[in-house]
Formats: C-alpha cells, structure tokens, sequence
C-alpha cells in the first residue's frame, strides 16, 4: 500500500532548512489524506491559561504554550516540560497523579492537571521501560528485569512504599541463585487483568509471563512471538489478552478455564511491518482492535458479535512515519508517531469511517508514549492528553470535541492566510533524531 504523499527524510530535512522562519503558532493539516477529512485551522488567545511556575528543584523547566483549535475540535497545550537528561519511556496516569518514567531509575508524579511536581520513587535499578497504574497501586519495570509494586496512595505528601518485587527473592539456602521466572531481556511492556488480578509483562526475549500479584508469583510464562514484544492490551469483559511484536503479527490469548495456562486463538497479520502499539476501542455496540506500525499505518479490526472474530477493516493512512504508540477512549483514537505529530481520530458511529480531526504538532523528536483521561463536560468531550517525545519534552493537552450539530464561531480568514493553513508541513526535527534516523536507528 502507498502512501498518498508520501516523502523521504532527506525531503523533509531540506524542507526544514527553507521552513524554519515559519511561524510556528501554525498547526498544519493534510488536506490530500484519502478517505479522510481534515479539519481546518483556526486561531485561540491562550491568555486565559497560565503557566505554573516551576520548582526551583525539578528536572524539568516550562515552556511556552502552544495553542491552535480547529471547528470540530478545540486543542491546546496546558503545559509543556523539557528534561534535561534522557527520555521518558512511559506516561501512566491515576486518579490523582500522573506518572512518568524514564532512563534514569525516578519515577517522577506530577499533580492533573497542572502538572506540579508532587516527588518521585527511586529504584535501585533505571531503563524503565513500562510503567502502569492501577487504583492506589504503581507498577513500574526496570533494567535488572524484574518488577516493582509501589503503594502510591494520595497524601498530603507524595510518600510512595514499595511492597513487593517480581519475582519475589527466593532463599539462598533453598533455591538456586538463578531465578528461572526472570525474563531475559528488559521488559517492554505491561498489562493488568482487573478480575483475575493477573499480572501481564512483555519482553524483548519473545516472550509474556503472568503473575499474580497477591501471591508474587510467576503462574504462566511462554513464547509469544519470533520477535521482541512491543505490547500488549487486556479486554476487561472477557479477559482476552493482545499481543504485538516486531515480527508484524497481532496475536490474541485466551486463559484455559480453570487453569492458569494460555492458548493461542488468533493471529492477525495484515502487512509485514513491525507492530509497535496497541488499543482497544470498546463501547456498548462494538469493539474495534487498533494497531499501529512501522510504515506510518493504523490497521483495525472490528470484533463479530456472534463468531467473537475479527474482521480486518481498513487502515487509517496520514502519518508519515513509524507509529509508536496509540490510545483510545470511547469513539476516539489518538495516535504519536515518528513524525514528530499526535493525530486524533473519531470512528462514527455505527460504521468503521474514521475522520481526522486534528494533527497537534508541537513536539520535535518522535512522540514516544500516550496517556488520557476524560474530563466531564455536559456538551463536549473533553480529554487531557499526555505525550513525551524523544526530544525530552513532556507535554499536557486539553482536547475538547464537540458535537457535529454545534457550530463554532471561526475567524475570518483572508486569501494568504487560507493558502498557508491549507500547506502542509512537517514539524521542526531535532538534529539528534535526524542523525539516528540516518543510521537506521529504531526505537522501541
């Protein structure tokens, strides 16, 4: 399948050169992305939003915000965080705080939605790869390959315990030193079953192990795919697990009754990329399964009522490079990709036509990760938005869709201004990305 525009780095690096003066308060839209519209631009004061002023003591410092609504959906950045050393792997999000991961062995919180710094946890071990939420408890992964439970209760003050580790340490005296539950190779990505209490990690060694969490112990372990595993979803109605790995397949497990073992039921495989993200999309009517990968693409699935199979149905075609990470939350899909943009999705109702609503720009390196969470609104849909790119930005986004019968009022736009919202544009990349992206680097 082709791209409808699609372009190589050296054409974007040489279009950086000769757009670099540009306005960057612009958000740019594709108008030429077949089967999909796009929304058009309009300009928002962001007066009204104040930036918070940063601890003396953080590790990140603010920057200015970006705002750039459009008419269907209104976006703009709440605040915009740059860490000085290394990059943010995982977002996890709870009712209270928002957590993020890094390089380093910190987890730092941070306060919804304003992003104050509340503290951080500190492991003996860094390279936290995944990290995820659940209620008071915080999982984090980590370098030495094993997993850290935390007590993450909200107080007056961020004091998080940790309780146990995966796998538990076993006596010298009675096992031998070398702990077979272990994985191998860092752990990539991280899954929790809220009616079994089951523990889910993926591995770069191939392979997914579950455990249960009261117990600390390991109660399945086997080889899911030929490659890495790049992620995983849990659907919380019936318990199925869904896998992803860089040998191109989508694969869905399912726990033999009674027994802690898992089987194989299918394997989708649509195009021979690399899959490097997941999301399931579940309302009262349907269940539609997301995956993106590395040729730009997001390949969708939409589960039969009466078979529980899943039909492939299309592909949502706009970014311009490898897809990293992907969330969903009710009719909406929003996706972070290699190019440096999140774009956000909105499947309509009773069919699997998908429109474009928005390309939030603002990050210069891959957006690494994504995390949402609803906003009560009795007319709109509203969403904070959490992306870390690999140009060491953490940024907070406030994203409002409105109903298709409600009009917003849009400014007047001349002849000029039309013919430069309408170019299309790729975002400033850093040259730290450009170079990897030269020699072939890709990230996981």
């Amino acid at each position: 399948m082709q791209f409808t525009d699609e372009r190589t780095l050296w054409s974007l690096v040489d279009e950086e050169k000769k757009n670099i003066n540009l306005p960057r308060r612009l958000s740019f839209s594709n108008e030429k992305d077949s089967h999909f519209t796009s929304a058009r631009t309009s300009c928002a004061s962001a007066t009204s939003f104040p930036l918070w002023p940063a601890s003396p003591e953080t590790p990140w410092t603010r920057s200015p915000m970006h705002t750039t609504p459009a008419p269907a959906l209104l976006y703009h950045c709440l605040a915009s965080l740059h860490r000085h050393e290394g990059n943010i792997f995982s977002i996890a999000v709870s009712k209270d705080f928002i957590f993020t991961a890094s390089e380093s062995s910190r987890v730092h919180a941070w306060k919804q939605p304003d992003c104050t710094e509340m503290g951080y946890l500190k492991a003996k071990a860094g390279d936290i790869r995944a990290i995820l939420a659940h209620g008071r408890l915080l999982f984090t992964t980590h370098g030495d390959c094993k997993i850290r439970v935390w007590d993450v209760s909200p107080t007056e003050k961020f004091r998080p315990k940790k309780t146990t580790t995966l796998p538990r340490r076993r006596s010298f005296f009675l096992y031998p030193r070398k702990n077979t539950h272990q994985h191998k190779d860092y752990i990539s990505c991280i899954a929790y079953n809220q009616s079994e209490k089951l523990l889910y990690t993926g591995s770069s060694d191939r392979t997914v192990k579950a455990w249960k969490v009261s117990e600390r112990l390991c109660v399945d372990s086997f080889v899911a795919h030929e490659g890495q595993v790049n992620a995983m979803m849990i659907n919380q109605q019936d318990g199925c697990v869904f896998t992803c790995s860089s040998d191109g397949t989508v694969k869905i497990w399912r726990r033999v009754f009674g027994e802690s073992s898992h089987i194989l039921t299918v394997t989708l495989k649509f195009q021979p990329s690399p899959v490097n993200a997941l999301a399931l999309s579940l309302t009262p009517s349907s269940c539609f399964l997301y995956s993106g990968s590395s040729d730009g693409l997001i390949n969708f699935w939409e589960k039969e009522k009466m078979s529980a199979r899943f039909n492939h149905k299309g592909f949502l075609q706009g970014h311009h490079f490898a897809v990293l990470c992907l969330v969903s939350i009710g009719d909406l899909v929003l996706s972070g990709s290699e190019d440096a943009t999140i774009r956000v999705w909105q499947r309509e109702e009773g069919n699997s036509f998908h429109t474009c609503l928005a390309v939030m720009d603002g990050h210069h390196g891959p957006v690494r990760c994504l995390a949402a969470s609803v906003e009560t609104d009795d007319v709109v849909t509203g969403l904070l938005v959490y992306s870390a790119s690999l140009d060491q930005t953490f940024k907070v986004w406030r994203v409002k869709v409105y109903p298709t019968e409600v009009n917003l009022e849009t400014p007047v736009v001349n002849d000029q201004q039309a013919e430069i919202v309408k170019c299309e544009m790729s975002p400033v990349l850093s040259p730290s990305w450009v170079e990897k992206k030269m020699q072939g680097v890709h990230y996981q």
